[in-house]
């Protein structure tokens, strides 16, 4: 398997196809790269370097017992990005994904950067605060915690439901993609799981995103139930100078996994890569 070993000894399995201007695409939590295939697929045929990597903890990189923290994942992209020698690239983040590159800008710069589009990113903040209203009460963390230290496997397949809004009438979800998603997050390891989801449901990325100065797309369902339109999609668009934004009627959270909804987001997608 390809992989690129960072600083501390970690590997981070990374996966790659096509040819042309890098896209690098960050996948959400607790998922990994596969969740891209559809994606990579389309625009590595439309003449694009495709790459997706599995964040540390995750998928098929290193378990490690240190580092499951935001910025070291950012360290860990820019790792990656280095060593494939990749410029003029693409970032892709979905959900925990955009916090991702988010802070890779804030850590990083964009000198490497062509274009970011974050697509039901948890960004500027999830946690509810003072400044951000909409957001989710301190307690869900330890809910989110607990129900992996005790029914992890269930845990997950329920966790499906919200992202894919299961549970509301009229969803086009299949079986089959909710179950994709469980088997992803299965792959997952048990310390990094927890220490990553305290790490990005603590973080505030508002100044990193407005450390974004390279075309910025946001693209987000206004039926999220995990990042919700107003607390997350509009608020990161008005921070990014100049972000687009677009808006799926009815788009649940992992709208991105849905093939119902793969024709309207490839065409948004190619269009802003092509722009």
């Amino acid at each position: 398997m390809a992989s690129v070993t960072t600083y501390d000894g970690a590997k981070i399995f990374y996966k790659e196809s096509g040819t042309g201007p890098p896209v690098v695409f960050s996948h959400g939590w607790p998922l990994h790269a596969d969740v891209w295939d559809a994606h990579m697929a389309l625009v590595a045929s439309h003449g694009f370097h495709a790459v997706a990597h599995d964040r540390r903890g995750h998928g098929r990189s290193t378990q490690t017992w240190r580092g499951n923290d935001l910025n070291t994942y950012a360290d860990d992209l820019a790792q990656v990005i280095e060593a494939l020698g990749l410029r003029e690239v693409t970032l892709v983040g979905h959900s925990a994904g955009g916090s991702e590159i988010a802070r890779y800008v804030g850590r990083h710069g964009t000198s490497r950067v062509a274009r970011v589009v974050l697509l039901g990113s948890v960004s500027p903040q999830v946690r509810r605060t003072e400044a951000n209203p909409l957001g989710l009460a301190p307690s869900v963390l330890d809910t989110v915690r607990e129900s992996m230290r005790t029914r992890r496997s269930g845990f997950f397949q329920a966790l499906t439901r919200t992202f894919f809004g299961a549970n509301r009438p009229g969803h086009t979800v299949t079986s089959q993609e909710r179950e994709a998603y469980w088997l992803m997050s299965m792959a997952l390891g048990t310390k990094g799981a927890s220490e990553g989801v305290e790490s990005l449901f603590g973080a505030d990325l508002t100044e990193d995103l407005r450390r974004v100065d390279v075309p910025t797309l946001v693209l987000h369902g206004d039926e999220d139930q995990i990042a919700p339109l107003e607390a997350t999609g509009r608020r990161s668009a008005s921070l990014v100078p100049g972000a687009a934004l677009r808006v799926y009627p009815g788009a649940p959270h992992a709208f991105a996994g849905m093939r119902s909804y793969r024709e309207p987001l490839g065409r948004d997608l190619l269009g802003f890569l092509r722009s």
